[in-house]
C-alpha cells in the first residue's frame, strides 16, 4: 500500500485535533507533523518532506499563500490542499497562484477529505464545487486578449495534465519525447494566459476545453 505523507498546517489547535483524528482512520495516510503558523509550516515541510500539506489560509506570522509559495520552491513534488473557511476570490486566487493544487472549504469536506488528499498528493486539483464556480468565474472575468485555439495535440496533453500526469508520463503514453512535452506545456500556458497548471485547467474548464475535475460534494 502507498502511504502518503501529510503535514498538517493551522493555528487553532483544537481543528487540527479533529483532523488527526478523521485521518488516522485511513491506514494510507500517515500524518507526520503539526504547524501552528506559517514559518513553522515552511520550516518542517523541509525536514520531513510530506507529499501533502493540508494548508490553512490565515496563519500567524506568515501567510498562507506565503507559506505555500516557499514549500513549492523547496519542495516541488509537495503538493497543497487549501483547507480553509475563507471563499473570498482574491484569497482563492492568491493561494492557487502562490501553488496550491486544491481547495476545500472546511464546512463541507468532511469524510471525504481523505480522498482529496490522495488525489491531490497525484497532482490533480480538487475543489469544493463553491470554490470551483469562483475560479472559473474570476478567471473568466480576466482581460484576456485574443484567445488562441489549442491544437489537437495539445489539447490531448492538456486532458492529461488536468489529471496529474507528469511530462514524462505523457511522453510515454503518446510516444513522443519529454522535451516535446514539456515545450508543449509552455505554449498551452501561453495560449491560455495562466500562470500555472491549476490556473490553465481554471480557464480550461471556464472555456470549455476541459471537464469539471473531481469535487467534493
Amino acid at each position: 500500500m502507498r502511504q502518503i505523507r501529510v503535514l498538517l498546517v493551522d493555528d487553532h489547535r483544537i481543528l487540527r485535533a479533529g483532523l488527526m483524528a478523521l485521518l488516522s482512520k485511513e491506514p494510507d495516510l500517515v500524518i507526520v507533523g503539526e504547524a501552528a503558523d506559517g514559518v513553522e509550516a515552511v520550516q518542517l515541510s523541509r525536514q520531513l518532506q510530506p507529499q501533502v500539506v493540508v494548508m490553512d489560509v490565515r496563519l500567524p506570522h506568515l501567510s498562507g499563500a506565503d507559506a505555500t509559495r516557499a514549500i513549492r520552491r523547496a519542495s516541488p513534488q509537495t503538493q497543497i490542499l487549501v483547507l480553509s473557511m475563507h471563499d473570498s476570490p482574491s484569497l482563492v486566487l492568491g493561494m492557487l497562484r502562490a501553488g496550491a493544487c486544491s481547495y476545500l472549504l472546511k464546512e463541507s469536506a468532511g469524510a471525504e477529505l481523505a480522498e482529496a488528499i490522495r488525489s491531490t498528493s497525484q497532482g490533480q486539483p480538487v475543489f469544493t464545487p463553491e470554490i470551483a464556480r469562483t475560479v472559473v468565474h474570476c478567471l473568466s472575468d480576466l482581460p484576456r486578449g485574443g484567445e488562441e485555439e489549442l491544437t489537437p495535440r495539445e489539447r490531448e496533453i492538456f486532458e492529461l495534465v488536468a489529471q496529474g500526469k507528469t511530462s514524462r508520463e505523457i511522453a510515454r503514453q503518446l510516444s513522443l519525447s519529454t522535451k516535446t512535452v514539456d515545450n508543449c506545456r509552455t505554449t498551452i500556458l501561453q495560449k491560455l494566459h495562466a500562470r500555472n497548471r491549476v490556473e490553465a485547467i481554471a480557464v480550461g474548464l471556464q472555456r470549455g476545453l476541459l471537464t469539471l475535475p473531481s469535487t467534493i460534494g
